[in-house]
């Protein structure tokens, strides 16, 4: 670590925040919580740190704190094929998901302007000022999910995870030693090494097993999505593990690696290094 190494946090409070500025004091980092209103000098008016928070908040304050967010690509999930995915899954606009006439499972693939869910066709999708035609959408079909996993992915390598949720209810549980962490790691694996150039360096992956009719096909491991680690719940994952994952996503723009160029969400002030 150097003297300039330091974790800013946005203001809101989180488990997750706790965790992981628990996590950076340990290995000896300063760790900051930014102000809710006004400037966002810290302390000791550094720039060039890490940052954990959400989205709408970073916009505020990283240029000031010269900060690069890596995130996945909107259309990753949908350029997988299909032994990874389990299902369609297609990018369309808004406009054109309010002409679904069957049920699917719609979501804004990075931003959160209305919920992720399942709606039955394209007239139950939520309607609002924000809400153009244009606003791009995620179409996935319809499945149950038994059991599902966050994995912190560092350099194409599983860093740590945990077991999120069973049939869509919060269940938490750490990766190892998980019944399922040799099915999870070894899936995982096979992901990584065909389809990892298509994501950051530092990034989060969701998978989980699919649920199948009685007398259906066997269960399948599948990709429920991939996420930016700067802005996601850990729940049991190892936090010191996490923390490798989240100080790379969000990091000093001076350190960007060129790989990561195409994922930086404000690229246009972000200059890779090397």
């Amino acid at each position: 670590m150097t003297e300039r190494d330091f974790l800013a946090l946005a203001p809101q409070y989180t488990t997750t925040s706790e965790l992981l500025s628990a996590s950076a004091h340990r290995r000896g980092m300063e760790v900051e919580v930014l102000p809710a209103h006004g400037g966002v000098d810290t302390a000791s008016g550094r720039r060039g740190g890490h940052y954990y928070g959400g989205p709408a908040f970073a916009a505020r304050v990283v240029d000031a704190l010269e900060v690069a967010l890596l995130e996945p690509s909107d259309d990753w999930l949908t350029t997988l094929p299909h032994e990874y995915t389990g299902r369609r899954i297609a990018m369309a606009t808004l406009g054109e998901a309010r002409g679904l006439s069957r049920p699917a499972f719609v979501k804004p693939p990075s931003a959160k302007s209305f919920p992720a869910a399942v709606y039955a066709d394209g007239s139950r999708l939520p309607e609002g000022p924000e809400l153009s035609p244009e606003v791009p959408v995620q179409i996935s079909d319809v499945v149950t999910w038994s059991a599902e996993f966050r994995l912190y992915v560092l350099d194409g390598e599983v860093r740590t995870g945990s077991q999120y949720s069973t049939f869509g209810r919060l269940d938490a549980e750490r990766l190892e030693g998980h019944r399922y962490e040799g099915a999870v790691r070894d899936f995982a694996d096979g992901l990584l090494a065909a389809c990892g150039d298509g994501l950051p360096s530092a990034v989060v992956v969701d998978i989980g097993l699919l649920a199948t009719p009685e007398g259906g096909a066997p269960k399948q491991w599948a990709v429920v999505e991939a996420n930016m680690a700067w802005f996601s719940n850990c729940y049991a994952a190892d936090p010191d593990r996490a923390l490798d994952v989240v100080l790379r996503s969000a990091g000093p723009r001076a350190q960007l690696a060129g790989r990561d160029g195409r994922f930086c969400r404000n690229v246009e002030d972000a200059h890779p290094a090397g």
